[in-house]
C-alpha cells in the first residue's frame, strides 16, 4: 500500500476487521506472557516471607527451639517489614504504569514493554544481591517500575492487536500467565524452602531474570500496535502493521477497511477531544461529567474502580500472605504445600474465562463472580470464628475453610481476574487509551500496596496488631458486595464488539442495557470515509488535512 493510494471504508459493520488467523492467538499469547511478572512476583514473595532461612537472615533471630512454643511464635518477619517488603514494589508500579502511558505514545507500544523489562531486570540483580532489608526495598521498588511499565502497556498492546471476536479470551490469556507465574513460583518456592544458605530466597528471585529476557527478545520479532502508528499519523506503517497483525497482504479490502474504521474513529475523537498541551493531554482524561456514559471522566473513573474492585476481592491477601495465615490456623503441618494448592486451584479454573467471557460477556461474569465469592468468603469467616477457630484445634473444620478459600479462588479466577484486565483495555477511545490504561493499572497497583501494607497488620498477632484471624474474610465479602453493585450499575458489556464500536455504545446505551446494543453504522460512514476516501501518504498530518477536506464538503 504505497504513498498515494487512496482508502476508502465500508458501511458494512461486519467487515470492519479480518477473520481470525492462527497467526493472532500465537501474537497475543506470546504478548500475554507478560502476566508472568506480575503473577511470579506475587507468588515468590509470600513464599519466601515464610521461610526459616529468610527470617534468620533478615531479623537476626536463632531458629527456635522447636519445643518452645513462645519462641516458635515469635520467630517471624516483623508486621512492619512484611508489610514493607510487599509493599514497596506496588509503590513502585503505581509510578511506572502511570509514566507508561506517556512513554508508549512516544516510542510505542512494543519498545516500552521492553524497556520495562530492561528496568525490572536492574530492580532483580539488586534483590538477589540483597542480605538486608535495604537493598531489598531498593530492588524491590525498581523492579516495580518494570512492572508498571509491563503490565500497563501489554494490556493495551494486546486489546489494540486482538481480533474483536476473541479478544476477550486472548486477553484473559494475560491473566491465565499471572497465574501461571504464581504457580511457578510456589513451586520453586517449595522447592528452596528448606535450604540453610541463601540461595533459599535467591533462587526463586533469580529466576525472573528468565521471563524478562523471553519477553524482550520475543518482541523484537512481533510488529508495532497498528493504532499507535495511526495516533501517530504512520498510515503507511499502520498498514503494514495491520496486515501483519491480521496475516493478510497489505492490499486487502479487510487491511484497507479496518484501517479505515480505526483513522475515522480516531478523527472524529480528535474532534470530541481538545488536543492542548501536556497538562491538558492528561486533564483530558477527566473531561465531561462522570454521570454521562460516554464521558472521558466516566470511562477513566471505571477503569481506576475496575482495578480497585479487582484487588479489594482480597485475592492476594491469599497469595502474598496465604503462608503466614495458614500457619497461624494451627492444624497445617506443611502450609508451603497448601499455598501450592491454592496456586494450582487459580491456574486450572483460569481458562475456563477463555469460553465464558466471549459467550456470556464481561458483565455477567462480573456479576456472577462477585455473586460466588461474597457467599465463598462468608462462609470461611463464619467457619473460622466458630469450629475452626485455633483454640478448637478442629482440622476438618480447617480443612471446610481451606476448601471454600480455593473455592472463593475459582470464583475469581474465571471472573474479576481475567475480565477486568479486558475491560480497561477496551472502554477507552484512541486519543487517551495508553493514558487511561495507565491510570487503570496504577489503580490495581495503588490498592495492591494498600493492601500489602495493612494486611499484616489485621491478621498479625503482635502486641497493637488487630489480629482478625479468619474474621479478616468478612471484610473482604463486604467489599465483594460493593464490587458486585458497581458491576451491575457501571460496567458495560463490550462483548464481540471492535474498540471502535465500543465509543460508539457508550455513547448510545448505559450499563445495564449495553448487552442489547448492535452496532447500526460504521465511523467510515459517518465521517464520510465511504464516499470520497483519504490519501495515504508519509506526512503525519495528511489525512487530517483530507478529513477536513470533506467536512467542508
Amino acid at each position: 500500500m504505497p504513498g498515494g493510494v487512496v482508502l476508502t471504508g465500508t458501511a458494512d459493520t461486519g467487515r470492519i476487521e479480518a477473520p481470525v488467523t492462527v497467526k493472532a492467538y500465537l501474537m497475543c499469547a506470546f504478548a500475554a506472557f507478560g502476566g508472568i511478572f506480575f503473577g511470579y512476583d506475587t507468588g515468590w514473595m509470600g513464599g519466601v516471607l515464610g521461610m526459616k532461612f529468610f527470617i534468620r537472615q533478615y531479623t537476626g533471630l536463632q531458629y527456635p527451639d522447636p519445643n518452645d512454643k513462645a519462641a516458635v511464635t515469635a520467630f517471624h518477619l516483623s508486621a512492619q517489614d512484611q508489610s514493607l517488603t510487599t509493599s514497596i514494589l506496588s509503590a513502585g508500579t503505581f509510578f511506572g504504569a502511570i509514566i507508561a502511558g506517556d512513554v508508549a505514545d512516544f516510542i510505542g507500544r512494543r519498545m516500552t514493554i521492553i524497556t520495562g523489562c530492561l528496568v525490572f531486570s536492574i530492580g532483580c540483580i539488586l534483590e538477589v544481591a540483597s542480605t538486608g532489608l535495604a537493598v531489598m526495598v531498593v530492588g524491590r521498588l525498581i523492579a516495580g517500575a518494570g512492572v508498571g511499565f509491563i503490565s500497563a502497556i501489554i494490556i493495551l498492546y494486546m486489546s489494540e492487536i486482538a481480533p474483536r471476536k476473541v479478544r476477550g479470551a486472548l486477553v484473559s490469556g494475560y491473566q491465565f500467565c499471572i497465574t501461571i507465574g504464581i504457580l511457578l513460583a510456589n513451586c520453586v518456592v517449595y522447592a528452596t524452602q528448606n535450604r540453610d544458605d541463601t540461595g533459599s530466597y535467591r533462587i526463586p528471585i533469580g529466576v525472573q531474570f528468565l521471563w524478562a529476557l523471553i519477553l524482550a527478545s520475543g518482541l523484537f520479532f512481533l510488529p508495532e500496535s497498528p493504532r499507535y502508528f495511526v495516533k501517530k499519523g504512520k498510515l503507511e506503517r499502520a498498514a503494514q502493521a495491520l496486515a501483519s497483525v491480521r496475516g493478510q497482504p497489505i492490499d486487502s479490502e479487510y487491511i484497507q477497511d479496518e484501517l479505515a474504521e480505526i483513522l475515522a474513529n480516531h478523527e472524529y475523537e480528535m474532534q470530541v477531544i481538545p488536543q492542548t498541551n501536556y497538562i491538558g493531554g492528561w486533564t483530558n482524561c477527566f473531561k465531561g461529567s462522570v454521570l454521562k456514559g460516554n464521558s472521558n471522566s466516566r470511562r477513566t473513573t471505571v477503569g481506576i474502580l475496575m482495578q480497585m474492585m479487582q484487588q479489594l476481592t482480597g485475592i492476594n491477601f491469599i497469595f502474598y500472605f496465604g503462608t503466614v495465615f495458614f500457619q497461624s490456623l494451627g492444624t497445617i503441618s506443611n502450609p508451603f504445600l497448601i499455598s501450592l494448592v491454592t496456586s494450582l486451584v487459580n491456574t486450572c479454573s483460569t481458562p475456563l474465562a477463555f469460553w465464558t467471557i466471549e459467550r456470556f460477556g464481561r458483565r455477567a461474569i462480573l456479576i456472577c463472580g462477585a455473586i460466588g465469592m461474597i457467599v465463598s468468603q462468608f462462609i470461611v469467616g463464619i467457619i473460622g470464628v466458630t469450629a475452626g477457630s485455633p483454640s478448637n484445634n478442629n482440622s476438618a473444620a480447617v480443612s471446610a475453610m481451606i476448601a471454600f478459600i480455593c473455592i472463593n479462588i475459582s470464583f475469581f479466577a474465571t471472573t474479576w481476574g481475567p475480565a477486568a484486565w479486558v475491560v480497561v483495555g477496551e472502554i477507552f477511545p484512541l486519543p487517551i487509551r495508553s493514558r487511561g490504561v495507565g491510570l487503570s493499572t496504577a489503580s490495581n497497583w495503588f490498592w495492591n500496596c494498600i493492601i500489602g501494607v495493612i494486611t499484616p497488620y489485621l491478621v498479625g498477632t503482635a502486641p497493637g496488631d488487630a489480629n482478625m484471624g479468619a474474621k479478616v474474610f468478612f471484610m473482604w465479602g463486604s467489599l465483594c458486595c460493593i464490587s458486585l453493585t458497581f458491576a451491575y450499575f457501571l460496567v458495560p458489556e463490550t462483548k464481540g464488539l471492535s474498540l471502535e464500536q465500543v465509543d460508539k455504545m457508550m455513547e448510545e446505551a448505559n450499563a445495564r442495557h449495553s448487552a442489547k446494543w448492535v452496532p447500526h453504522s460504521t465511523f467510515a460512514q459517518d465521517m464520510g470515509l465511504t464516499e470520497k476516501g483519504v490519501v495515504i501518504g508519509d506526512e503525519a498530518d495528511v489525512h487530517h488535512a483530507a478529513f477536513q477536506e470533506k467536512s467542508a464538503v
